[in-house]
């Protein structure tokens, strides 16, 4: 069964060529341990990278695991460690440590199901249309095309046992709540199965988004006189873009795109913006400043 199943995967997935050096996320779920599965018969120089939070008891031991599948596959392995800092989020906390540890460009198992519930999770927190395109497929998301069925059914016909992860059924953590609640609710009010409509709703808005984003990259969002006379959607994800390479990765929220908006066209003479930061309006153009007490 698995010799016909992995073709059928490989042709929905988005890997690399063959012959490109990469690196995947395995933590030893079924979805990492498809990934790696695929991306070596996909024909890519795989080093499979385990990261250990130290969040449970025995975790460091999933990391051998991890590297026997490796060596079973003939792929290279890493072991890291990421300290995860003290907070609120665990979850979000625990992925910026995982990131911290990743090369740029890693590969992970992100999946549809994983896709329709970051859309919802989005959803809920009022993002815009980027939030709603949801995961973005490509070489380091190959397997958004796939269904987590298909990863367990691939694992399952290879004889691999995937690492269970007690916190995958959490309640306490927002997506789970989703996956195991929200998503299996609709499923049953909508007769159909709400995943696959959410994930393919991403893929059309990403389409969508990708061409605001060709056209918004010839506007100046310094550049009040442009500004205002620019379509609204295109004045705000310019202004955006800006905001981003000034201050740093985090996208600012809704909110602070529409007081700078409102700063551009006139009403308000700066307006704070974040990371001790305010925007000005001075002689035509929109610059950005240390923060002060907020003149509008």
């Amino acid at each position: 069964m698995a010799t016909r199943l992995v073709p059928r995967l490989l042709a929905r997935c988005r890997f690399p060529p063959a012959g490109t050096a990469a690196v995947a996320a395995v933590s030893g779920g079924a979805d990492s341990s498809a990934l790696l599965v695929l991306a070596v018969e996909a024909g890519c120089a795989v080093t499979a990278v385990h990261v250990d939070h130290g969040l449970r008891s025995g975790s460091a031991a999933e990391a051998e695991v991890v590297g026997a599948l490796a060596r079973r596959l003939g792929a290279g392995f890493v072991a890291r460690r990421a300290s995860v800092a003290p907070g609120p989020n665990l979850e979000a906390r625990a992925r910026a440590a995982r990131r911290s540890v990743l090369p740029e460009g890693a590969m992970t198992g992100h999946t549809a199901d994983d896709q329709a519930e970051t859309v919802v999770l989005n959803l809920l927190r009022g993002a815009g249309l980027d939030g709603l395109a949801g995961m973005r497929p490509g070489p380091t998301k190959p397997l958004l095309a796939l269904r987590r069925a298909d990863t367990v059914a691939l694992c399952t016909g290879l004889g691999i046992q995937p690492l269970d992860d007690p916190t995958n059924t959490d309640l306490g953590l927002r997506r789970n709540r989703v996956r195991h609640e929200v998503l299996p609710l609709l499923d049953k009010v909508a007769e159909r199965d709400v995943a696959s409509v959410v994930a393919r709703s991403a893929r059309l808005l990403d389409d969508d988004a990708r061409l605001l984003e060709r056209l918004a990259a010839d506007l100046d969002p310094t550049d009040v006189s442009a500004l205002i006379v620019a379509p609204v959607p295109l004045a705000r994800r310019a202004l955006r873009r800006w905001l981003v390479e000034e201050m740093g990765p985090h996208p600012p929220d809704s909110a602070t795109v529409e007081r700078a908006l409102t700063v551009a066209r006139g009403v308000w003479r700066a307006t704070e913006v974040g990371a001790g930061r305010r925007l000005a309006r001075r002689h035509g153009r929109l610059r950005l400043e240390p923060s002060s007490a907020g003149e509008r």
